[in-house]
Formats: structure tokens, C-alpha cells, sequence
């Protein structure tokens, strides 16, 4: 049904109908986007993604059970890019995908292109990459996203809802936790700033803050 629709609003599908079959064309590249059913035969998506991981960052968006969060959390931890409980509305989930899709293009790089850094961190926004000591560290496109809001601000206070709506590309909704997974994965993968000091804050009750200090 899914496939149909989504063929309607103009997209070309692959189905894969267990985790095996779902890993093997996963692999085999040329995807733009995932959509990953948490609950699947031989394969559940969790060890799907874990796998998919390992070699590609192909932007994925999960389909969990209806409520169930530790599933949304489980899957923004290794390395989804959204999610959305099931049985969910088909033109949501078109929404959501599109979303995903424009954050992962070359035009969805926010502000201007062109390199900025800060301390230990290159922001390389038309290659929409990222430098830790000359390093790449492999982000997610979401991911990627969050960090380049955060950076442009650097010293500022960003907001809940207008992170979510420049990185994510939608309202923050109650309940969302994609945002806070998000930056437990940057901070994760980034680590503190050189001196030691937490690298992007958290300001209770308002938003976040990517520190000067790295500057």
C-alpha cells in the first residue's frame, strides 16, 4: 500500500519484505532515502541499521510501534535520521521523507556556503562534512544539520522549537525526543572541547548552546 502511494507522489521504490532481503539492497547503494520498519522477519530494523551503519550513511527514517518511544530512542542512537509510529498517515510519512531528503541534499546545508570553524571543529557547509582535527567524522545528515545551527550560533541560545524547525525541518511537537538524541549523539561523536568543557550545553527549560569557547 506504502509503495503504491508513494509511487503516486512521484518516488521510485524498492520493497524488501524481511531484514535480510532489506539489508542486501540497502547495501548495494544507489538509495537517497531508507524507510525502516522496526519489526521485520529474519532481520528486525535495529540490527539493519546497526549493520547498515557500519558502511553507509544513506539517510534512514524508522517506522516504530504506535508509543512506542524506547524504540524511537533505540534507533536515533544508532544513527536513524527520523522516525514516525505506525499505523501512521501515508502523507505524513511523504512529509517526513521530503524533509529528510532536503537536509540531505547539497541545498539543504543552512546559511551560506563555504567553510566555518570553531576550535577543533571544520564545518565544510557546501560538502555538508564535518573535520575534528582534520578527521571526517561520520554524522548522519540530521545530525550534520543540528551541528551547523548550533555552530552558526555559536554562543547563543537556540531554541527547542527553532532547532527543530531549521534542522529538522518541522515544529517540535510534545513529547518529541528526536532533538535530545540527536545531541547525545554529537556529543558522543565529538566529544568535549579541548579544555574539557562540555561543547554544546543544555540550558534548561529553553535550548542548547554551542560554546564560543571552542572558537
Amino acid at each position: 500500500m506504502l509503495s503504491a502511494y508513494l509511487a503516486r507522489e512521484g518516488f521510485s521504490v524498492d520493497c524488501a519484505h524481511d531484514g535480510e532481503a532489506a539489508l542486501e539492497l540497502a547495501l548495494r547503494g544507489g538509495y537517497e532515502l531508507i524507510v525502516l520498519d522496526v519489526m521485520m522477519p529474519k532481520r528486525d530494523g535495529f540490527e539493519v541499521l546497526r549493520r547498515l551503519r557500519r558502511e553507509s550513511f544513506t539517510p534512514v527514517l524508522m517506522l516504530t510501534a504506535r508509543g512506542g518511544d524506547v524504540d524511537s530512542i533505540i534507533g536515533l542512537e544508532l544513527g536513524a535520521d527520523d522516525y514516525l509510529p505506525k499505523p501512521c498517515n501515508p502523507r505524513v510519512l511523504v512529509a517526513r521523507m521530503r524533509a529528510v531528503l532536503r537536509r540531505a541534499g547539497d541545498d539543504a546545508a543552512v546559511g551560506a556556503s563555504g567553510d566555518l570553524t570553531l576550535g577543533d571543529i571544520e564545518l565544510q557547509q557546501g560538502a555538508r562534512r564535518v573535520r575534528q582535527h582534520g578527521e571526517v567524522v561520520e554524522l548522519t545528515s540530521t545530525e550534520y544539520s543540528v551541528l551547523a545551527v548550533l555552530m552558526q550560533a555559536a554562543g547563543k541560545v537556540v531554541s527547542k522549537e527553532v532547532l527543530s524547525e531549521q534542522a529538522l525541518g518541522r515544529k517540535l511537537t510534545r513529547y518529541d525526543r528526536s532533538l535530545d538524541m540527536h545531541i547525545s549523539n554529537l556529543r558522543r561523536k565529538l566529544g568535549p572541547l579541548p579544555g574539557g568543557e562540555e561543547r554544546i550545553q543544555t540550558v534548561r527549560g529553553v535550548g542548547y548552546l554551542y560554546s564560543r569557547m571552542g572558537g
